[in-house]
């Protein structure tokens, strides 16, 4: 169950349909890009440091917003994904 408190932040999703599991790896991505504290809060006492480390770390370059990706970069210690082959290819 998401709280009421981060779903204001999962605007992409079908509120009634959102699960917690099935869609770990978007939820993760917009909390860290777009939450405050205290849904980033949850973010990590819901999934674990560990996993939200190995979520973040895949998050391609493009899907980051600029601010975050400093800030989750220093906190996390990852490195931003890079971007998806096919960005690549058409550069």
């Amino acid at each position: 169950m998401i709280p009421a408190f981060v779903k204001p932040f999962l605007w992409s999703f079908d509120q009634k349909n959102i699960d917690s599991d099935k869609h770990k790896k978007a939820i993760v991505n917009q909390v860290l890009n777009y939450g405050d504290y205290r849904s980033s809060d949850w973010v990590f006492r819901y999934y674990g440091k560990k996993e939200v480390e190995k979520i973040a770390s895949k998050i391609p370059l493009g899907q980051w917003d600029k601010k975050s990706l400093a800030l989750w970069s220093l906190v996390l210690k990852i490195k931003p994904g890079k971007r998806s082959s096919k960005i690549n290819q058409a550069l």
